[in-house]
């Protein structure tokens, strides 16, 4: 009767553990220039942003404006949705920066949008008005989510 070992126990000589291991590796580099480029169109949604916007989202926050913190964290989320989308469906690093490029402009088109249809929305976040803050990022993060659903050609 043949021995059975648990399977959690290998054997040293059975190099499969490695060569999964080595093969599971093999990911890291398309993983890292992904990465880096979402991080890279994220810090740029960041600036362009909050250079689009009359408030100064980072001076407002560091004094503790709720209402500018809500607004520019659901703009986030909302960048962050189409930009995982498009990592996830992109054909390309190049693909994926060019789709994540789009998922910035709609994000920022849809500030400017919302400014026109809601009187004075960046001063009413600069006054601290939760509601405006919290319209605004429930707005951004409803475009991204649907940005991020169109995105899966």
């Amino acid at each position: 009767m043949a021995e059975s070992r648990p399977t959690f126990i290998y054997n040293l000589r059975d190099n499969t553990v490695l060569e999964t291991t080595l093969t599971t590796l093999n990911g890291l580099p398309p993983f890292l220039a992904y990465f880096a480029v979402a991080v890279a169109l994220f810090v740029a949604f960041s600036f362009i942003y909050s250079w689009v916007t009359p408030h100064h989202e980072f001076e407002l926050i560091r004094a503790n404006n709720v209402s500018a913190a809500l607004a520019f964290g659901g703009a986030l989320i909302g960048f962050a949705l189409p930009l995982s989308s498009a990592i996830s469906h992109s054909l390309s690093i190049l693909d994926c920066a060019i789709w994540g490029a789009v998922a910035l402009v709609v994000q920022v088109l849809t500030f400017v949008v919302l400014r026109v249809l809601v009187r004075q929305l960046p001063e009413r976040i600069t006054k601290g008005e939760v509601a405006a803050g919290a319209l605004s990022a429930a707005v951004a993060i409803a475009v991204g989510h649907i940005n991020a659903a169109c995105m899966t050609y």
